[in-house]
């Protein structure tokens, strides 16, 4: 006859026979049979299970309340000191949201948050930053590059989530850093780390952790070869606010690109520079990106481009030469393949520019990927400068919609580009006639600054 014992479904306690009272907890009618065996199994589902409720709030009564009684997220929001990160995320942290970030492994996300971590921790924000990947002491090492930190930063490296749920029951953080998903389990779920019912179950009780705890939680989330979230898409459905941490590990920048975020607009993005003592933000990107520009160079234009509300003056360089290939070579560095594929047929057709010889190569220089349709104009000067051999003038910029029969079409903040490029230094400026009409239409005066309106691409070989 095999040994029994009895636990208690809320707090685990152990007993040789039943009671009516746990011992532990004090809870009644707690204490469950179960064979000696499988005892501690059954005793550690039961005390996640038990931390997942308090984790929720369930027991807790709550009273539907008016929504003009609401705090809203402008009142609450918590500015991290980061520039650029608070404009991705609208302004700052807002108290219980959970915030994904992904991207590429080594690109920085840990980096990034162990940042946020100090100048919060700086603040007086009790902050809990949970690791499933690396020890204290490796945190420590990459810590000690990035400067001093507070009292109130603490580390934990675990990866089961009942310990993590009791860390945070014992310490109290207002902010929650869980580094990375993909490496905690739940004991209660038969599944291995990272699979799509552990991560479904990981991010649903860190979810009804931060609404019932008004906890704000960053989780960190790998990405597969396509460049998505690893897990289940309901991952980015479930939480508040999804950045992605974009860049080739071997330059030194890096941009942050909010795709979701409930509390503040999409598309916003954020850029910074990899040095040794971590991630430093770059507060005039056109200026950085520009750099080591060659001049008077046929086949090298310059773009102002938007990302979000922020504009961008980008290098886009072309290289367009004779094949020795019986089928043409074409390779699109930084933007759509097929967009470049298309404006060459466009030019082909409408202006009579033969490049069905032609291997081309187009690049946007510094790494970025640019896909509005804005670049098509910088896109088609580049092939007619490089396949003609006549550099534009350095000082020129462009920006514009090019259609199938060849119009230049209107784009969207065509003031705001203006100013960035006059801003940073540019005289000329070819842009759709549409827009220049409506730019001074509204008085927009641009003193010394060339305004060229152009109405089909057939215009760009007489400038």
């Amino acid at each position: 006859m095999s040994k029994t014992l009895f636990f208690c479904k809320e707090c685990g306690t152990e007993v040789s026979k039943w009671q009516g009272q746990c011992p532990g907890c004090r809870a009644w009618n707690t204490l469950v049979e179960a064979p000696a065996g499988q005892a501690a199994q059954l005793k550690t589902r039961a005390v996640s299970e038990s931390r997942k409720r308090a984790a929720a709030g369930i027991g807790e009564k709550k009273k539907p309340v008016t929504i003009r009684d609401v705090e809203t997220a402008a009142d609450l929001r918590q500015p991290v000191g980061m520039p650029e990160l608070d404009r991705v995320l609208g302004g700052g942290i807002v108290p219980g949201s959970l915030i994904l970030v992904g991207g590429d492994p080594g690109i920085g996300k840990s980096t990034l948050l162990l940042q946020t971590c100090r100048l919060l921790s700086g603040k007086g924000i009790r902050t809990l930053y949970v690791s499933g990947e690396e020890s204290e002491k490796q945190i420590r090492l990459r810590a000690d590059r990035i400067g001093e930190f507070a009292e109130g930063m603490l580390l934990f490296s675990e990866t089961a989530m009942s310990a993590i749920l009791g860390a945070v029951d014992e310490v109290q953080p207002s902010v929650l850093v869980v580094d990375s998903i993909q490496t905690i389990f739940e004991e209660s779920v038969d599944a291995a780390p990272g699979s799509v019912s552990q991560v479904r179950e990981i991010t649903g009780t860190l979810l009804q952790l931060a609404k019932s705890r008004n906890i704000t939680i960053f989780i960190v989330g790998h990405v597969t070869k396509e460049g998505n979230v690893a897990g289940p898409r309901m991952l980015e459905h479930m939480v508040d606010i999804v950045l992605y941490f974009e860049g080739d590990k071997t330059a030194m920048y890096r941009m942050l690109r909010g795709v979701k975020n409930r509390f503040g607009s999409t598309n916003e993005v954020g850029v910074f520079e990899m040095r040794e003592q971590g991630l430093v933000e770059v507060p005039n990107p056109s200026e950085y990106l520009m750099q080591g520009r060659l001049e008077d160079e046929a086949g090298s234009v310059v773009v102002c481009a938007m990302e979000g509300s922020r504009a961008f003056l980008i290098e886009v360089q072309a290289l367009v030469c004779r094949s020795s290939f019986p089928v043409p070579r074409r390779t699109a560095v930084g933007t759509d393949y097929n967009r470049v594929n298309l404006l060459m047929a466009v030019l082909e057709k409408r202006i009579g520019l033969t490049t069905g010889d032609c291997d081309a190569y187009v690049n946007v220089a510094g790494g970025m990927r640019i896909t509005e349709p804005a670049l098509d104009l910088a896109l088609v000067a580049a092939l007619i400068s490089s396949h003609t051999g006549k550099a534009f003038d350095s000082r020129t910029v462009f920006f514009g919609e090019v259609g199938l029969v060849g119009e230049v079409r209107a784009v969207s903040q065509a003031e705001r580009r203006v100013r960035e490029a006059i801003k940073t230094g540019y005289t000329t400026i070819i842009l759709p006639e549409s827009n220049r009409q409506a730019l001074e239409k509204a008085g927009e005066d641009f003193p010394g600054t060339r305004l060229i309106g152009i109405r089909h691409v057939r215009e760009l070989g007489k400038q």
